[in-house]
């Protein structure tokens, strides 16, 4: 590895952090090369232009996050939807996580006003989601994986937009009934 990307990965991993840490509302060129230990220059030294620091930044914290998801449901191992959701509506509640589904709905509103480079952010990671779901799937053969993959993380998305607005102990009762919509309680 040169030098040259050696320090490029040093600013993106200091970059990611500051995304986890202030979310989209600090994200001006000269801000990012504050977070960054850099000048603005030497930014665009490493990177093309703003939207390829965000994007950088952006599937950095994509990438640990799949591999925390990994962690916690490493491959083969195959989960019933209920169950799937249960646990991921208890792993994206915890402070760790709770960073990272914050930054996400931001990133997800900026997708949605067709904000570059969100829109390809978000859709990447989305389908990075999907494909993470798919395979853990314990469905009959012919189930629609990727439809139910969605709609898993819709689900999970929605709960997350849930602990955002809402209070600990409120949250805490909405993940409590989730078994419940699926028989098991």
């Amino acid at each position: 590895m040169s030098i040259k990307d050696d320090q490029r990965e040093k600013v993106v991993e200091r970059l990611a952090g500051h995304l986890l840490e202030t979310g989209l509302a600090k994200t001006s060129l000269r801000e990012l090369a504050k977070a960054a230990g850099v000048s603005d220059r030497m930014l665009l030294y490493y990177f093309a232009d703003k939207a390829e620091v965000l994007s950088a930044a952006a599937i950095r914290v994509a990438d640990q996050v799949a591999r925390d998801l990994d962690a916690t449901l490493p491959p083969g191992v195959r989960l019933a939807p209920g169950p799937m959701i249960e646990l991921s509506a208890e792993m994206t509640a915890s402070p760790q996580m709770r960073r990272f589904m914050r930054l996400w709905v931001e990133m997800i509103g900026a997708a949605a006003r067709q904000e570059a480079p969100f829109d390809t952010i978000a859709a990447q990671i989305l389908a990075n989601f999907r494909t993470f779901l798919m395979p853990r799937l314990d469905v009959p053969e012919g189930t629609d994986r990727e439809a139910l993959a969605g709609a898993i993380i819709a689900m999970v998305d929605g709960l997350a937009l849930i602990d955002i607005c809402s209070d600990e102990a409120q949250s805490r009762a909405i993940r409590g009934a989730l078994p419940g919509l699926f028989g098991g309680a």
